[in-house]
This record gives C-alpha cells, sequence and structure tokens, in this order.
C-alpha cells in the first residue's frame, strides 16, 4: 500500500464529458468534501445525502447540483461554475468522476468514495447513455468533428454497448469503460489509499440495505451532528421516491440532457438486473476484467459492500 500522499499523475481531458484540466480554477477551503465515483454508482444520491447532512431541515439555498457542482464535467462555463463555487459562504462539496490519480489531492479536504458492482453499474449507464438529449448528441458530434475522434451514441443493443464497455478504453492506461472511462481504475486510485483517514468509502448496496446506519457514518466521518428530530425528514428525502418527487430541487439541468429529464435519470435504483440481461459471455468477459484489473479484497468489496479491509 502506498505510504506517501497522492499525486496526480494523468490528465483526463480530451473527451466531450469530462476534462480534468477544469480543476485549475479550484481554491482549496479546509474542510471542502469531495465524492468522487466512476458514474452511475450513487453520485447524485450521496450529494443529496451531504446536502441533507448540512441543511437538515431540507431547506437548500440552491439546488444540489448547483451547491455541488462536477466541476469536472467539459460541457457547463467554466467560469460560471467558478464563480459559483467561489461564492459559496457556507461548507462546500464537490462532485467529481475523476480518479485519484487525475485530480489534486488536499489532506485539509474530506474525500467520500461511493462504490458499486460494475454490472450494476453498466445497466444504469446503458439507461443513461441511450437517452440522451439532442443538446448531448450535438456536443459529442462537435467534439468528434474538432478532434477526430468518434464519441458513439448508438450500439446495436445492450450486448453491443457491453462488449464496447468491458473490454474497450478511450485512455491508454485504461482497459475498459468506452466510451467514457474506466470505472475499475476509478475504484483502484482510490482504493491505494484507503488508510488515509480523509477518505471515506460507501457502498452504494449499504445504502440501500441500511441507510440509517450509513448517513450516521457519513455525518460521523463528517463531523456533523445530527438532530435527531429532523432524521425522519433526511431519510424520507434521501429515499429513491423522495428525490424522484424533489428532483428539481437536486438536478433542474436534467430536463436538458435526457429525454424525460429527471424520471430518466432516476429509472430503478436497484441492484441486481444484469442477471436478466447479461449472457455467460458477457460475465465471462466481467471476470476477466476484474481479475485484470484489482486486487481481490478490492473486487470483492465492489461486488459486495461491508466494511472496508485495511
Amino acid at each position: 500500500m502506498p505510504q506517501s500522499l497522492p499525486q496526480k499523475t494523468r490528465e483526463y481531458d480530451q473527451h466531450p464529458i469530462i476534462d480534468g484540466t477544469r480543476w485549475r480554477v479550484y481554491n482549496h477551503r479546509p474542510g471542502d468534501i469531495v465524492i468522487s465515483t466512476s458514474y452511475k454508482a450513487g453520485t447524485t444520491w450521496m450529494q443529496t445525502i451531504v446536502a441533507n447532512l448540512l441543511y437538515q431541515d431540507g431547506n437548500f439555498p440552491m439546488p444540489v447540483t448547483a451547491m455541488a457542482p462536477w466541476l469536472d464535467m467539459a460541457i457547463p462555463p467554466l467560469d460560471e461554475m467558478a464563480a459559483g463555487l467561489e461564492a459559496q459562504t457556507g461548507r462546500r462539496f464537490i462532485k467529481t468522476h475523476l480518479p485519484l490519480d487525475g485530480m489534486p489531492y488536499y489532506e485539509g479536504n474530506q474525500y467520500i468514495v461511493v462504490g458499486r458492482d460494475a454490472r450494476d453499474v453498466f445497466m444504469s449507464l446503458w439507461n443513461h447513455h441511450n437517452n440522451y438529449s439532442g443538446m448531448i448528441r450535438e456536443v459529442t458530434a462537435g467534439f468528434g468533428q474538432q478532434s477526430g475522434r468518434s464519441f458513439p451514441m448508438d450500439f446495436e443493443d445492450i450486448h453491443a454497448f457491453w462488449k464496447s464497455w468491458i473490454s474497450r478504453s478511450w485512455y491508454d492506461w485504461e482497459s475498459d469503460g468506452f466510451p467514457y472511462w474506466s470505472h475499475f481504475h476509478h475504484i483502484r486510485t482510490w482504493w491505494d489509499y484507503r488508510h488515509l483517514s480523509n477518505i471515506h468509502f460507501v457502498h452504494f448496496a449499504d445504502l440501500l440495505n441500511d441507510p440509517e446506519s450509513e448517513i450516521r457514518r457519513i455525518a460521523a466521518y463528517l463531523g456533523l451532528a445530527i438532530e435527531e428530530e429532523n432524521l425522519p425528514g433526511i431519510l424520507e428525502r434521501i429515499t429513491f421516491k423522495g428525490m424522484k418527487k424533489n428532483f428539481g430541487e437536486i438536478m433542474p439541468e436534467a430536463e436538458g440532457i435526457w429525454k424525460g429529464g429527471g424520471k430518466t435519470f432516476m429509472n430503478k435504483g436497484t441492484n441486481g438486473r444484469w442477471r436478466d440481461v447479461l449472457s455467460p459471455d458477457d460475465l465471462v468477459q466481467y471476470q476477466a476484467a476484474v481479475q485484470n484489473e484489482l486486487l481481490p479484497e478490492c473486487a470483492k468489496w465492489l461486488e459486495n459492500g461491508g466494511p472496508v479491509p485495511a
């Protein structure tokens, strides 16, 4: 296990969706909270949980995704995002999809890393990718014209998408995730530094199975005292049903990104749907990718959750 502090060694750019160079505008404040997943592993869920821990009465000063911007998303104007983040006076929290080797690390920050079984991530990603609006299609088409590198939008079926996602990569140093970035490399970079006290792991399955215990753990890690009279409201607002009902207060921009807006983005919120979809050959590919990329204990945690081994 590495003993030195994490260092940025990769640049995740030259992609229509993600651009790690945008972190250059980030001005660190001690106590900033950074939420990281590869994608479709509970990022928006964790943003909503943290928002509810910071504003326990549910009265947010702005939508959750404005409070916790996705700083490395390549599409929004960077100057506006930087100004909005700088203007915040309360405790800040930021979303990222970057691996730890692609972003600056600060000992004064607190990092929350959310993990999920890759097969469940894929099922959610299929819905996500298959329902982009015309705006996103225009962005990716424009990127292809400028860069000469295609970001494919339409796959023959879910198995064709799986074959591409599990066995190809966008970046030379990764081996899966195409046309996005690697789910496995992402977790591996954070897992290598799990001994650091300011990196906290949460698993999607544990949030599903025992949300109250997980939220108490997150609050304790962040040094936030839960006012017990507010807990029932917090637990209700962070359920799938509660988030879907109030999604305009969480991610209003979803209406312009996906056909069907928030209803499409908040699709199922469940695990295990891959069991009725992925073929035996698909699962052979999955096992090969896991064995190639992850240590056994990391692979086990990513599939099942539970305590993170030291």
